[in-house]
């Protein structure tokens, strides 16, 4: 099996945001792993504040998880 992750660390905070978002979206593919149904529920959800600030709040999450693993970036950029 690819390792899709192989490290939390990264350079910058920016990058270590779209890392968060990338693991938001990772968790979502594992948990509905058929295409047709994510695309189909899509709609739903896009139009839905609740849904979109709950999106928000995983990303948020996630990159508070990144930052912690990258010493809040103390070291680097």
């Amino acid at each position: 099996m690819t390792r899709w992750l192989p490290t939390l660390r990264t350079a910058t905070p920016e990058e270590g945001y779209e890392l968060a978002v990338k693991l938001a979206r990772f968790a979502v593919k594992l948990t509905q792993p058929n295409a047709e149904v994510r695309d189909r529920l899509r709609p739903e959800y896009a139009g839905d504040p609740d849904a979109l600030i709950a999106v928000s709040q995983v990303v948020a999450t996630h990159f508070a998880t990144v930052a912690a693993a990258n010493d809040y970036w103390r070291d680097g950029a």
